[in-house]
């Protein structure tokens, strides 16, 4: 009897300790509600964010937890929950003060280095379109065509050339181009204005269902402001007769509507021998529509041109001979122009407190045009090797996802469900590959077609958290519909090939503490092949997978200082390369790669911020024998960071650096591309509405390549050809002056 009634007081008392849950309202001191706030308990290690509404529930409540409330530039709240607090409605105010490492939790979440990165933005303002995606550790850029040409990518191992293993969007709308005509993935961001740029998303390897085409090495979202706080108008003018002009104005500001218009105008002669005469104007309106309750729309349109002249990649050897200086040119009719209009909506609708559909829809168009030398003489003695690259294009596309939350048990835990679908449309009429001379004649033409490629997508994926666990499984499936149109047959030459690709994912993270997480990412992705790669092999291993794991630790020893490190490693299969520059195809083989990622950030005090990353990898093909076997241009060592200061009296600034490691320019390493160390230095003085400042490029004016190949050429004077390192000068010392005004 006694046993009897002490299971009886044991379930009596089990049944009284039920979970209980913690919702409410966050706004900030002018009383708007904020969306994407962290709501953490520390205690337990649970978490949520609060939605459009900013509206939140979290799970598994007791007396006595202390939950943190937080999001980047608004002072962290904390509160410990009373026995009155149980299953209780609150409204909670933020009060805004300037972006710091406190403000961000370290959280099961699956991206979280992404938060900290944005404390780097916040920090220090991206001031280039080139920029850009430096801000994401271990992203190394360079640029060879004058300026007007896509930046050439390094990353974990890869040299991505302009695109081909990493997926780029803003605001959603892809940027990267399929089946281009200088290069696959081709990625030109120049259509940016970098003062609209809010924050960056980014995630390296294939671990993101959400993520398709391209995301091998990573990918990177750019987050571009919804609405302006301050008109703004800049000018910058320096050295090489450069100028650029940025205005930013407000159109519309009411309690639920917002629009602007930004612009950017850029002018320069470069620091070349010859003049690029490069120009780029670009023009973005935004409007944005909030309700605050159960509805976000935002819809933005965009134009962007540019022309350019270019001195190209020039030997080494007609350097050392004095034929040219390092400035000088082989071919000074290289260059281009290109044009992108953009046109894309997005929408958020919250059905409830658990229910949400995010919808996006985009058109572009855009063209093309570029003239390149890269061998000079080799194949051509009397008129010279001259290429032309030319495309028109129209893109179409649109995805939706819905999502649901679920409480599960006792509201001791919580499960996210997403399911997504859309679709990419690509119509590029005229794809051209041609040879040329002076810019002008057209020679022959190698190749003349037109490309129609279909990319239909659909994705589940799955964020179950419970205390300090976040478990998260994805599925991804992929179908691709490729046409080409032979130009150059005689003959009407159609030819169409399809193809699935199915992409699991599954990562862990453990919030051991709120200092301490630990997680585990694997995955499976991809990267398309060019629509004239996948009609030449007949469909055949056309969608080369990549398998990638990484495993690491994020740690905030004290409020003010981070410090991650993850060990990671892909391995991709068989692919073959559509060679814009020959209109061949070419097979590359299996690679491995494998590395180590290192990172620290460090509020030295409100005034001081400081970071550096790390990043090491190890490439190889395991095809080929040892010794043999090196990825061309593959970065081994590179490193990036910075000190920030701000409010110093009337100042701020920045000085910061960048570092790449010797590296092998062919297969056998016998040729090397050289590395460098550069530094950069700004600073602005502001009193009142007015900001003077000063810009330095390369401040100690280090003798530096920008990008470097192994090419097989000829000069005029040569009988024999010459495989060696073929260059792009980097800038030298580069002095700007900077004069803006917010009103």
């Amino acid at each position: 009897m006694k046993n009897f009634i002490a299971l009886i007081v044991l379930f009596t008392t089990l049944g009284s300790l039920q979970a209980h849950e913690l919702k409410g309202t966050i706004v900030s001191d002018k009383n708007v509600p904020l969306e994407g706030v962290g709501v953490y308990n520390k205690t337990t290690g649970n978490y949520t964010y609060s939605n459009v509404s900013g509206y939140f529930e979290l799970d598994d409540i007791s007396e006595n937890d202390v939950i943190y409330f937080y999001n980047l530039g608004f002072a962290t709240k904390q509160i410990t929950i009373t026995e009155n607090d149980l299953d209780s409605t609150i409204k909670l105010h933020l009060s805004e003060t300037a972006v710091s490492l406190d403000q961000v939790v370290l959280v099961s979440k699956v991206n979280t280095l992404s938060t900290f990165l944005n404390v780097d933005v916040k920090a220090n303002p991206v001031k280039s379109s080139q920029e850009i995606l430096r801000k994401v550790p271990g992203l190394i850029i360079g640029q060879h065509a004058g300026g007007g040409k896509a930046e050439q990518i390094f990353l974990r191992g890869f040299d991505i050339d302009h695109g081909t293993d990493i997926a780029i969007s803003v605001d959603g709308l892809p940027v990267n181009m399929v089946s281009h005509a200088h290069g696959q993935g081709y990625s030109d961001m120049h259509f940016i204005i970098p003062e609209t740029v809010d924050n960056i998303d980014f995630g390296k390897g294939p671990y993101y269902a959400n993520v398709g085409n391209f995301n091998t090495a990573g990918y990177v979202n750019l987050k571009t402001k919804k609405k302006l706080d301050n008109n703004l108008l800049s000018v910058e003018a320096g050295q090489f007769n450069s100028l650029r002009a940025v205005s930013m104005l407000k159109l519309l500001e009411e309690e639920q509507s917002n629009a602007y218009l930004a612009s950017e105008l850029v002018l320069t002669d470069g620091v070349f021998d010859a003049p690029q005469n490069f120009n780029r104007i670009n023009i973005m309106g935004r409007y944005n529509f909030n309700n605050y309750e159960d509805q976000e729309f935002t819809i933005t349109a965009s134009h962007f041109q540019s022309k350019w002249d270019a001195s190209g990649q020039i030997p080494q050897r007609a350097v050392d001979q004095g034929l040219i200086g390092r400035f000088g040119a082989i071919d000074d009719t290289e260059g281009g122009k290109t044009s992108r209009s953009n046109l894309w909506f997005n929408h958020t609708k919250q059905f409830n407190e658990h229910e949400s559909l995010t919808s996006k829809a985009y058109v572009s168009k855009y063209d093309f045009e570029l003239f390149s030398n890269f061998t000079f003489f080799l194949d051509d003695p009397i008129n010279g090797d001259q290429i032309k690259q030319k495309e028109s294009r129209s893109i179409f596309g649109a995805e939706s996802v819905y999502a649901r939350t679920f409480h599960i048990g006792d509201h001791n835990s919580q499960l996210k469900l997403e399911a997504g679908s859309g679709f990419r449309y690509d119509d590029v009429n005229d794809v051209e590959l041609s040879h040329t001379a002076n810019r002008k004649t057209t020679l022959d033409r190698y190749a003349l077609g037109d490309v129609d490629e279909v990319n239909m997508y659909g994705f589940l994926n799955a964020t179950y958290k419970k205390n300090k666990w976040t478990i998260n499984p994805g599925l991804r499936i992929d179908y691709f519909k490729n046409d080409y149109i032979d130009k150059l047959q005689e003959a009407y030459t159609s030819n169409s090939e399809d193809k699935v690709f199915v992409s699991p994912k599954l990562n862990f993270i453990y919030a051991a503490t709120q200092n301490v997480q630990l997680f585990l990412k694997s995955g499976i992705g991809f990267h398309s092949n060019d629509t004239r790669v996948v009609t030449a092999n007949n469909g055949r291993e056309i969608l080369p997978a990549a398998f990638g794991n990484d495993l690491g630790v994020i740690l905030k020893p004290t409020s003010k200082l981070l410090i991650n490190a993850s060990l990671w490693s892909l391995f991709l299969e068989q692919e073959f390369v559509y060679v814009g520059d020959a209109g061949i195809v070419e097979p590359s083989g299996k690679t491995q790669r494998y590395g180590v990622d290192l990172g620290v950030r460090y509020n030295l005090s409100p005034n001081f911020y400081v970071y550096s990353d790390l990043n090491y990898a190890h490439a190889r093909s395991t095809e080929d024998p040892d010794g043999e076997n090196y990825i061309p241009l593959a970065p081994s060592l590179t490193s990036a960071g910075g000190l920030t200061f701000k409010n110093l009296g009337n100042f701020s600034g920045s000085l910061n650096y960048r570092y790449v490691k010797d590296r092998p320019a062919n297969e056998d390493n016998s040729i090397i591309a050289d590395g460098y160390f550069l530094s950069d230095f700004n600073m602005a003085y502001s009193t009142g509405k007015w900001t003077y400042g000063v810009i330095i490029e390369n401040l100690f004016d280090t003798e530096w390549n920008e990008s470097q190949f192994a090419t097989e050429t000829r000069l005029f004077n040569e009988t024999n050809p010459v495989d060696e390192i073929h260059f792009t000068p980097g800038t030298p010392f580069f002095l700007k002056a900077k004069v803006s005004v917010t009103f």
